[in-house]
């Protein structure tokens, strides 16, 4: 099947699941580009071929059976089944040819050819023109398989926006989303996608995000919220603030992503195709020995009689159903993820994520909805309109989630604030000077590394707290507290019914972590960890016997540790874009359950793949013990190749009906 021998030969890159941003090398120029034109005919065209060779052959094989002996006989019978051999036969034939003009010998082109050649040259017309018809039925049905298994990505790739409304000179005009720069203000009406990643300046509105998250529920957008592109706006005309170029947008990176995860192949698929390079020239070889070595031990040897057994050796020797059914069983493992707002971004993470068995996570906007509320303030040696604002202007400067909420809690009383010599200490918080005066907003062990004495009684504070000090004196504190998501649980009790050890690292302090990890059931929790400690414990995890380890997260700070796992997992929906460009499994909802859904989806593809692998070289191998014998026909042959990779076909768009 020509294009099986497509998906299995061409361009393909090697990606070291354990570096993440190792070379990735094409291939392409040392394969060849074995493509077909069925998929590309509409309609009835890409049937009539079949049709034609189809009706002549039961019509040749009736005259054969029940005509007057002698009518239907010699060049009467060979032009018949030569006219209907050629609708299906001469493209097979023609493009085996120019294969074998380039050097490509052992195609299942060529061996189809032969094959069927062969069986006119020892007088088994109707079973040569059957092989060939069978053959091309196989491609007919496997394109629309393949198409099927790409569905997902092709509607994902018909959700790109054509035309941008941007507002230039006073006006409103229709331009291509690639030439709206960044700052510009553009107008989407009601119904229509969103072509760029950009803020709300209206109101607000509902969106449609089903295509960039699986997500069916709408989501209300208020005004200075981000919109991403692929949006569906539903109830209004809004205007956006375009954010970033069409080609950096969420949109454009999930279909790169998309696109590039079909050339990551899975070690199953590097397997079978370079098997295939090896077993097709060897069953060859065995067919010309079938063939020619009898004549040396067999007394009443007949040539043709071997000849025969050969043909039908060189016809189950196609690995069509090899080569198409394990690339589809991944294709389909890809689609069906992208449809619960999963993306892999290659086959190769498909077959890891199955051999995870430990699962360390990020706790805030992995676990937690990164959301946060001041909920106490607590003054000691200065009123707090004195130093709230204060910690509130030093807080704005930062994108951290525990800045914001202080940020929108202190409202329009920073206003004025200047903040000079402003310093990040990672891990600890914010240092900087307020009017001559030296300001620190940060944890304890930022009070600590300052040398501010605060005492015991902060350290038994569940929340998260923020501690303020005015020139090296403790002025007060804010506890901050985070909500957990609503799948946590679940996500948590799934890992558990698949014997996944979970473990949460986290910068908070350890009573805020051990709080969460009691309510859901995690099995190991670290706190006040910097993000080069996050490292250090990942890298402790890994060298523990047989473990494989899988790491999400969802901030700047998780890079490191996506790319150290053995699977990253970004969750993509709020992610930053360092993480999900390092992240290997990417969740577009941002719902934790999905790690269990992800897994779930690898096994069950593992699982297609391997039936399919077990089905094709048990029947081939007793069906050619059966040909070399002497036992077996071309129709058993038939059956051994197009029928074979037929059932494996069909088992491998069962992915695409599973419920995960």
């Amino acid at each position: 099947m020509k294009s099986a021998w497509h998906v299995a030969h061409t361009g393909e890159h090697k990606h070291d699941h354990k570096e993440k941003e190792a070379k990735h090398t094409h291939e392409g120029a040392e394969e060849h580009d074995h493509e077909h034109e069925h998929g590309e005919a509409s309609g009835w065209k890409a049937y009539l071929p079949v049709i034609i060779s189809f009706l002549m052959l039961i019509a040749g094989i009736v005259a054969d059976n029940y005509l007057k002996p002698g009518f239907f006989t010699g060049y009467i019978r060979l032009i018949w089944y030569s006219v209907a051999y050629l609708p299906v036969g001469w493209p097979v034939a023609v493009k085996g040819l120019k294969l074998l003009i380039k050097g490509d010998v052992f195609t299942e082109f060529v061996l189809m050819t032969i094959a069927t050649l062969g069986a006119f040259y020892v007088g088994e017309y109707p079973e040569g023109v059957a092989v060939m018809l069978f053959y091309t039925v196989g491609e007919l049905f496997q394109d629309a398989a393949v198409n099927r298994a790409k569905r997902s990505i092709k509607a994902l790739l018909d959700i790109r926006p054509e035309t941008a409304t941007v507002w230039e000179n006073g006006n409103y005009k229709e331009v291509s989303p690639d030439e709206v720069k960044v700052g510009d203000t553009i107008q989407v009406k009601a119904g229509e996608k969103v072509p760029l990643d950009g803020e709300m300046l209206s109101e607000g509105s509902s969106f449609n995000t089903a295509a960039l998250t699986g997500e069916s529920k709408p989501s209300a957008i208020s005004k200075g919220e981000t919109v991403l592109a692929g949006m569906i706006n539903q109830e209004k005309v809004i205007e956006l603030k375009v954010t970033k170029l069409f080609n950096d947008s969420s949109l454009a990176r999930i279909l790169t992503m998309v696109q590039e995860a079909t050339t990551r192949k899975a070690k199953t698929e590097q397997f079978i195709r370079r098997f295939s390079r090896v077993y097709t020239p060897i069953v060859v070889l065995l067919a010309v020995a079938i063939t020619l070595v009898p004549y040396f031990f067999v007394q009443d040897y007949v040539f043709n009689q071997w000849l025969y057994r050969a043909l039908i050796f060189l016809v189950i020797s196609c690995p069509c159903a090899l080569v198409i059914s394990i690339p589809l069983g991944y294709f389909g493992g890809i689609g069906a993820a992208s449809r619960n707002g999963i993306l892999f971004k290659g086959s190769n993470y498909l077959d890891l994520i199955t051999k995870v068995n430990r699962i360390v996570m990020d706790k805030t906007g992995t676990l937690t909805k990164g959301v946060f509320k001041v909920q106490e303030i607590e003054s000691y040696d200065l009123p707090k309109e004195e130093w709230l604002p204060m910690a509130a202007a030093l807080e704005s400067k930062s994108t951290h989630p525990v800045g914001k909420a202080i940020v929108e809690y202190a409202g329009d009383k920073i206003n004025g604030i200047v903040v000079d010599d402003l310093e990040e200490i990672s891990g600890h918080g914010l240092k900087g000077k307020i009017s001559g005066k030296e300001v620190l907003a940060g944890n304890v062990k930022l009070m600590n590394k300052m040398n501010v004495p605060v005492g015991d009684g902060l350290n038994k504070i569940t929340d998260t707290i923020v501690v303020v000090a005015i020139d090296r004196k403790l002025a007060g504190y804010l506890t901050i507290a985070d909500e957990i998501k609503e799948d946590s649980k679940l996500a948590i009790d799934g890992l558990h019914e698949m014997k996944i050890q979970s473990t949460m690292l986290s910068g908070d302090k350890q009573a805020v972590v051990d709080n969460v990890a009691r309510q859901l059931g995690i099995d190991k929790a670290f706190g006040d960890l910097l993000p080069e400690n996050k490292v250090e414990k990942v890298e402790q995890i890994k060298k523990e016997p047989k473990t494989v380890v899988a790491f999400v997260g969802d901030g700047i700070n998780d890079a490191p540790v996506l790319a150290l796992s053995d699977v990253g997992i970004a969750m993509g929906g709020l992610g930053s874009d360092a993480a999900i460009e390092t992240a290997d499994v990417i969740i577009q909802t941002d719902q934790p359950s999905k790690i269990a859904t992800a897994i779930k989806i690898g096994k069950a593809t593992s699982k297609i793949v391997w039936q399919n692998i077990g089905l094709a070289f048990g029947v081939k191998l007793i069906v050619l013990i059966l040909g070399a014998g002497g036992l077996a026909t071309m129709w058993e042959a038939v059956f051994a190749d197009v029928g074979v990779a037929l059932l494996a076909i069909l088992n491998a768009v069962r992915i695409q009906k599973m419920k995960f």
